[in-house]
């Protein structure tokens, strides 16, 4: 995808501060975190949402959740962190390729979801 955010930081053509990446996978901290470790994980290949995946992504979708243990630990969340799929207009996605948010830090997280 031409214009998608992620691909143009995956091409190198939008600078990004790397946690990780191989020939698959890239992790990079969000520009807006919302807690002390805020980074997210995306396939290298343009995959536009969770709810398009098929089972062709099933290898990369996991190794993207195996990941997320040892690079929280790595980024100061060694006692657990918290990790987020948004998934369409409902699910609030704003950028329309996969990606998974892991967020923690030292101190717990609020609530997950805000009652409303």
């Amino acid at each position: 995808m031409q214009d998608c955010i992620f691909c143009k930081i995956v091409r190198g053509e939008i600078p990004s501060k790397k946690v990780y990446e191989d020939e698959e996978i890239l992790a990079f901290h969000d520009i807006q975190p919302v807690a002390p470790v805020h980074f997210m994980l995306i396939p290298k290949r343009h995959i536009a949402s969770l709810a398009e995946t098929t089972t062709d992504d099933a290898l990369v979708l996991g190794r993207i959740l195996t990941l997320t243990g040892r690079l929280a630990k790595e980024q100061g969340s060694p006692e657990g962190y918290r990790t987020i799929v948004n998934t369409g207009r409902i699910g609030r996605q704003d950028v329309m390729h996969v990606h998974v948010h892991v967020l923690g830090g030292p101190n717990p997280l609020g609530r997950m979801v805000t009652p409303g």
